[in-house]
C-alpha cells in the first residue's frame, strides 16, 4: 500500500488532473490518493462564509461561480451533465452559508463544514475520472473515517478509533483509493477540518493508519528546495533530508510541509517523498531516518513578517511560573513562538512572533500577567515590527566547528546587522533575527555561501564610461567567461552612468550592449544612482567611481555605511584631510565593507597591496622615492627638443596618458596627491600643504584661464623647457619629476638623475618606486611598471574587484 496526496495546484485545471491519472495509471501496487480542494476553491470559500456573514446576499453568486467552475471541470473530463453527488455537495453549501447570512453569525462549525466543501468536490470529480478512464477506483468520505474531537478548525485526532473504522473498511478497497483532504468527522457526524497543511495530515494519517510503504506529496515544485526558490533564484532540490530537518524546515516556513503533517509518519517510520505533478521524472526529495548526506546543510528557511517582543524587569527573576505561564497563555490562543532567548540577569525574554499574530500575543500576555507588580512589566514591553526570520538547518551540523561564524561573518560582510540569535540544543537549527528588508540579501548571501561555494556572484555599479571605463568593460567582457569557469566569480553590472545618463537592471545589463542600454536610459542624477544602488540592496556589491569628480567621492561615505565596497581610481576622497582619510577607513572597517584604491598610485602597478603587506606583516617604511607621473615621465623622455614640448603634451593626452584636464599632471598637483596616499598609507599623519611642490613650470605658465589659453603660454615658454632639457644633457642627466618621503618631510620636484641611480634608465610612460624599510634598509624594494594609461588604469581596477571578491575580510 502507497499513499498519494495531491495539493490544489495539481489539480488545478483539466490537463492537470490528466496528469495526476497517468501517475495513477503509471502504478501497479494498491494505493490511497488524497486531494486537496483544486486551485484556490479554499480561498473562495473563505470570502464566501466572510460575505454570509456580514448578511450580504452576493455570496449566492460567489457560490453559483464555484458550482459553476466545479461542473465546467467535471463535465469537460467526465463528460455528463450531472452528478447527483456533486449536486448535493453544492446544496448543502447553500444551505449551510443560507444560515449563516440570516443569522449573521459564522461559527467555527459552520466555518469548518463550509471551508470542507472544497476537498469533498474535489474527490467526486476525480473519482468519477478515474472511473471513466478504466482505473478500478472507488472514492470515500473521511468524515466517516478520521474520527476527531470538537475543536473546529483545527481538530485532534482520535488515532485509535481511526485506526478502527479503516480497518473495517480497508476490506473494501480497491486499487484506488481517493479521499479527500482536510476534512475529518467527530464520532456524532459533525464535520471538522484539521488545519493547516490539513489534506497532507490526512494523507500521513492514512499512512501511518494503514502502515503504508510509503507517502508520496505530489506538489507544483520538484522537492523541498534548499531555499524559497521566489526570493534565492539559484534555489535547487535536495534531494534527501531527514524527519527532524523536514520538521525544522517546515515549522520555518517551507510551504511545502506542514510540521504537523509529518508526526504520524514520523512516528511509524515511513518514508516520504515530495515530487512534481507536473515533472513526475525528477527524483524529488526524499524524507526518512537515514543519515545519508554528507552536507552540513540542508536549507535555509525563513518567516518574512515577525515581530520582536521584549520583556524585562527584576520581579520577574525569580517568578517560577513564569514561563509555564508564557507558554500556556500563547498556546492556548494558539500563537506559535517562532523564536526565543532570555538573559538570566535582569530576566529579559525574547519572542518573535509572526507578526499576524503579534496583537494578538500583546492581549495575551497582557491579560495573563495582569498583577499590578507584573502588570508594570509588562506595560513597558518593547515592540519591534519590520524584522524576518532566517534559520540554517540541518542534523550534520552537530559538533561541526565554524558553521555559526561562517553564517555570521557572511552576513556580516554584506551589512545585515542581527538583531537577536539562537541554537536549539539539537543543533539542528541556527536562527536570526534580521531587518525585513535584508531577507532577500540575506537568503542569498548564505546560499551562495553554504550551497554554491565555490561560486560567487558580485554586483557592479559604475559611475564613468571614458577611456579607461570603456577600458575596464571590455576587460570585464573579454574574461567574463573564464571567471565564470576557472575562478567560479559571476560578475554582473548592475548599473552604469556617465555625467549624463545612468542605467540599471536588476539581472546585470548584457556587456555587450553595455552602451546601448546607456544610450537608452534615464537622466544622470549622482544621488539617484546611488538611492537606487542602496535601494536594491545586492549581496556583494561594489561601486566603481571611475570619474575625477569630488562631487562623486564626497558620497563614499554614505556608500561604504550601506556596506558597499568603493573602488576608485579617483584621488580626491584619499588626499582630503587626514581626519577625513581617517574617518574613510574607519567607516569601511565598520560597515565590512572594503574601500580599494590601488589605482591612486600608479594605475595598475600593485604599489599599495605591496605597501600593505609590508605594513601588516610588521614592517615599517623610513623612505621612500618615486616617480610616480607616467605622463611625466613620459613627457621627459619624448622631449628633445626637435618638437615644441606642448606638441609632447598633446600627444600625451592623446594616447590617454594624461588626467582629463592635463595641468593637473604638469603643475605636480596629481604627483603630490600620490605621495601624500603612499605617505598615509604607509602610516604617517600628512595633510596635502605639508608636502613642499616645486613646480618646474616657469611663472608665465602658472596660470591659465582654460586649456587652449595653458597650451599657449606653453609654446611661449618653449626656451624655458629646451634650456632644462639641455642643461640635463650637458649634465649627463635626465629629468625625472621626483617625490619623495624622509624624516616626516615629503616633497616633490624635477630632479637631474645620474646615470647611477635606478631612475636614470626609467623609460616611456613608467613609474618606479622604491619603499627603504627596516627589512629592505640598504637595497630597497623596488616596484616598476606602466603607470599611465587606460588598459593599465582599468586592469588595477580589475584586480581591486577581483580582491575584493575574492576576500573573506
Amino acid at each position: 500500500m502507497q499513499v498519494l496526496k495531491f495539493g490544489g495546484t495539481s489539480l488545478k485545471n483539466e490537463k492537470a488532473i490528466k496528469q495526476v491519472n497517468a501517475i495513477m495509471e503509471s502504478r501497479d501496487s494498491k494505493s490511497c490518493v488524497v486531494v486537496s480542494a483544486i486551485g484556490h476553491t479554499t480561498d473562495e470559500l473563505q470570502k464566501i462564509a466572510d460575505t454570509a456573514k456580514r448578511g450580504e446576499v452576493e455570496y449566492l453568486n460567489s457560490i453559483e461561480e464555484l458550482e459553476k467552475s466545479h461542473y465546467s471541470l467535471y463535465r469537460s473530463l467526465i463528460d455528463k451533465k450531472e452528478s447527483l453527488e456533486l449536486q448535493s455537495c453544492f446544496t448543502q453549501l447553500k444551505r449551510v452559508c443560507e444560515g449563516v447570512y440570516l443569522l449573521k453569525e459564522l461559527t467555527s462549525k459552520s466555518q469548518d463544514f463550509i471551508l470542507g466543501t472544497g476537498e469533498l468536490a474535489s474527490s467526486i470529480i476525480i473519482s468519477d475520472y478515474f472511473v471513466k478512464q478504466g482505473l478500478d477506483s472507488i472514492r470515500h468520505d473521511t468524515r466517516k473515517l478520521i474520527v476527531t474531537d470538537h475543536r473546529y478548525g483545527a481538530a485532534n485526532v482520535d488515532f485509535a478509533k481511526t485506526a478502527n473504522r479503516f480497518r473495517e473498511v480497508e476490506k473494501d478497497f480497491r486499487k484506488v483509493n481517493v479521499f479527500p483532504g482536510f476534512i475529518a468527522g467527530t464520532t456524532t457526524g459533525e464535520t471538522t477540518t484539521l488545519g493547516r497543511g490539513g489534506s497532507d495530515y490526512t494523507a500521513s494519517i492514512i499512512a501511518s493508519t494503514l502502515n503504508a510503504k510509503s507517502l508520496e506529496i505530489w506538489t507544483d515544485v520538484d522537492g523541498i528546495m534548499t531555499a524559497d526558490p521566489q526570493r534565492v533564484k539559484r534555489s535547487h532540490t535536495v534531494s534527501q533530508v531527514t524527519y527532524d530537518e523536514a520538521l525544522e524546515l517546515s515549522y520555518f516556513g517551507a510551504k511545502v510541509l506542514y510540521p504537523q503533517s509529518i508526526e504520524p509518519v514520523l512516528k511509524a517510520g515511513i518514508p516520504v517523498w515530495v515530487k512534481n505533478t507536473f515533472h513526475p521524472e525528477k527524483p524529488g526529495t526524499f524524507i526518512s531516518n537515514e543519515y545519508s548526506d554528507e552536507h552540513l546543510i540542508k536549507g535555509i528557511s525563513s518567516i518574512n513578517e515577525v515581530t520582536i517582543l521584549s520583556i524585562s524587569g527584576s520581579t520577574l527573576r525569580n517568578n517560577g511560573g513564569f514561563f509555564p505561564r508564557l507558554f500556556s497563555g500563547l498556546a492556548g490562543k494558539e500563537i506559535p513562538i517562532a523564536f526565543m532567548t532570555h538573559s538570566n540577569a535582569g530576566l529579559t525574554v525574547t519572542l518573535g512572533v509572526e507578526t499576524k499574530h503579534a496583537r494578538s500575543a500583546i492581549r495575551t500576555l497582557k491579560k495573563e500577567f495582569s498583577s499590578s507588580e507584573e502588570k508594570q512589566v509588562l506595560d513597558s514591553m518593547d515592540v519591534e515590527d519590520g524584522y524576518s526570520l532566517l534559520a540554517l538547518i540541518g542534523s550534520n551540523m552537530k559538533d561541526q566547528i565554524g558553521v555559526s561564524g561562517n553564517m555570521f561573518n557572511v552576513l556580516g560582510r554584506n551589512g545585515i546587522s542581527i538583531k537577536a540569535i539562537s541554537q536549539g540544543s539539537s543543533e539542528r537549527n541556527i536562527s536570526a533575527i534580521i531587518p525585513k528588508s535584508d531577507l532577500d540579501k540575506a537568503l542569498n548571501v548564505l546560499h551562495e555561501s553554504f550551497f554554491l561555494s565555490l561560486t560567487r556572484r558580485i554586483n557592479l555599479f559604475i559611475i564613468g564610461t571614458g577611456n579607461v571605463g570603456k577600458a575596464f568593460l571590455g576587460q570585464l567582457k573579454k574574461q567574463f567567461s573564464f571567471l565564470k569557469e576557472h575562478h567560479h566569480l559571476n560578475i554582473k553590472v548592475i548599473g552604469v552612468a556617465n555625467s549624463r545618463q545612468m542605467a540599471f537592471e536588476k539581472d546585470g545589463i548584457p556587456l555587450s550592449k553595455w552602451e546601448d542600454r546607456l544610450s537608452k536610459g534615464e537622466t544622470f542624477d549622482k544621488s539617484a544612482f546611488v538611492q537606487h544602488m542602496v535601494d536594491l540592496n545586492f549581496r556583494n556589491s561594489v561601486f566603481i567611481d571611475i570619474t575625477a569628480s569630488s562631487d562623486i567621492s564626497s558620497m563614499y561615505k554614505d556608500i561604504l555605511k550601506e556596506s558597499i565596497s568603493v573602488v576608485t581610481p579617483n584621488k580626491i576622497a584619499a588626499t582630503r584631510t587626514y581626519d577625513a582619510y581617517l574617518e574613510l577607513k574607519g567607516v569601511a572597517k565598520k560597515f565590512k565593507s572594503q574601500f580599494y584604491i590601488e589605482t591612486n598610485v600608479c594605475a595598475g602597478l600593485p604599489i599599495l597591496s605591496t605597501l600593505h603587506d609590508l605594513v601588516r606583516s610588521g614592517d615599517q617604511v623610513n623612505k621612500l622615492q618615486a616617480v610616480l607621473s607616467g605622463t611625466l615621465n613620459f613627457l621627459f623622455n619624448e622631449y628633445d627638443g626637435s618638437k615644441p614640448f606642448a606638441d609632447v603634451i598633446r600627444k600625451a593626452k592623446g594616447l590617454g596618458y594624461t588626467e582629463p584636464d592635463p595641468r593637473l599632471d604638469i603643475s605636480g598637483e596629481d604627483v603630490m596627491r600620490k605621495l601624500l596616499i603612499l605617505i598615509r598609507e604607509s602610516g604617517y599623519p600628512m595633510e596635502a600643504d605639508q608636502i613642499a611642490l616645486t613646480s618646474f613650470l616657469p611663472d608665465s605658465c602658472q596660470q591659465s584661464a582654460d586649456l587652449n589659453d595653458f597650451y599657449d603660454k606653453i609654446e611661449s615658454a618653449e626656451s624655458y623647457f629646451k634650456e632644462l632639457y639641455d642643461k640635463s644633457i650637458a649634465n649627463g642627466t635626465r629629468l625625472k619629476v621626483v617625490a619623495s618621503y624622509e624624516n616626516g618631510k615629503g616633497k616633490v620636484s624635477l630632479e637631474e638623475i645620474p646615470d647611477t641611480h635606478p631612475f636614470y634608465h626609467l623609460e616611456g610612460k613608467d613609474n618606479v618606486v622604491l619603499f627603504y624599510t627596516n627589512r629592505y634598509a640598504e637595497q630597497p624594494l623596488v616596484i616598476k611598471g606602466a603607470g599611465a594609461g587606460a588598459e593599465v588604469t582599468a586592469s588595477g581596477i580589475f584586480a581591486d574587484v577581483l580582491r575584493i571578491a575574492q576576500s573573506d575580510s
